[in-house]
């Protein structure tokens, strides 16, 4: 197995934190931040460039054998060196997650025990995360897709992923980012209304989610649910503390996030309701959020 060194440390089962957009991945990071001797990235350039690359375009990967896993471990490798304005090279997500302030670094190097990343979109590299880390722990959140929805509506940066000068649909398919399997799902995209797009993109996630359940065993795969984490955090952590080896804290679960829960309610309408039920409503009701009747 290869083995990562940085910062004069062995990598050793690094965590990757994965889930669809707006599901509660900046949760999991902010308390695994804060959780003694561990260095968590967030959306640094250099692993986001990566992420996006293969989430959009995942044929350049296929049949390359070592080359995505490699890619990803020189991306790492880079992203979580520590010295003294590391800092400032991380996005305003992560400083926020650390509670860091100034110019110093959100850790010192002899704290250091565990890596990870939680950066968006890492979800569509899993298969390559496991390659370049055989002995990764994979953390998948899942969250109601109607308030998944209803967050990537109003967040700027979420919905200019389908702008026509940047869904690559007709590129590309099948195309996982998007949420498109086939021909049939490219078609009921471009007739899609902004909320079943997003909703397509939830969907897509989700059955990724489901197939690495399917692919990978306890060990190195745990699927906690949003709603879990901020409405019974102090039950949550310590599941999470076994999957890890170590005490997750559950200070930073819960609290106004408990209010999030739910929000689809007062935030979509009808029409919009209907398209995402429409959509994904097969995976809504799988997943509990929808009522099979």
């Amino acid at each position: 197995m290869h083995i990562l060194v940085v910062n004069g440390l062995k990598v050793r089962r690094p965590v990757f934190v994965l889930g669809a957009p707006h599901s509660g991945t900046e949760l999991l990071a902010r308390a695994l931040k804060r959780t003694r001797g561990f260095h968590i990235t967030i959306a640094r350039t250099n692993v986001l460039q990566v992420a996006w690359t293969f989430a959009r375009r995942p044929s350049i990967s296929q049949g390359r054998g070592e080359g995505a896993a490699r890619v990803y471990r020189d991306a790492f490798a880079e992203a979580w060196q520590i010295n003294a304005h590391g800092c400032l090279a991380c996005p305003p997500v992560c400083r926020t997650a650390s509670g860091v302030s100034g110019v110093g670094p959100c850790i010192r190097g002899e704290e250091v025990a565990r890596f990870g990343d939680a950066s968006p979109d890492l979800l569509y590299s899993a298969t390559a995360l496991v390659d370049a880390f055989p002995d990764a722990r994979l953390l998948q959140i899942v969250r109601d897709g109607r308030d998944v929805v209803a967050a990537m509506l109003g967040d700027e940066q979420s919905m200019a992923w389908f702008r026509p000068s940047i869904a690559n649909v007709d590129e590309e398919l099948p195309n996982p980012f998007f949420g498109l399997e086939d021909a049939a799902d490219r078609t009921l995209w471009k007739e899609s209304t902004p909320a079943g797009r997003c909703a397509l993109r939830w969907r897509g996630a989700v059955r990724a989610s489901a197939r690495l359940r399917a692919d990978l065993d306890t060990e190195h795969l745990l699927t906690v649910r949003y709603e879990d984490l901020v409405q019974r955090p102090t039950e949550v952590a310590p599941e999470i503390s076994d999957f890890l080896e170590t005490r997750l804290s559950a200070v930073p679960l819960g609290g106004d996030d408990r209010e999030t829960v739910g929000l689809w309610h007062g935030r979509l309408g009808t029409g919009q309701i209907a398209d995402i039920e429409r959509i994904a409503g097969q995976e809504l009701r799988r997943l509990g959020y929808l009522s099979a009747s």
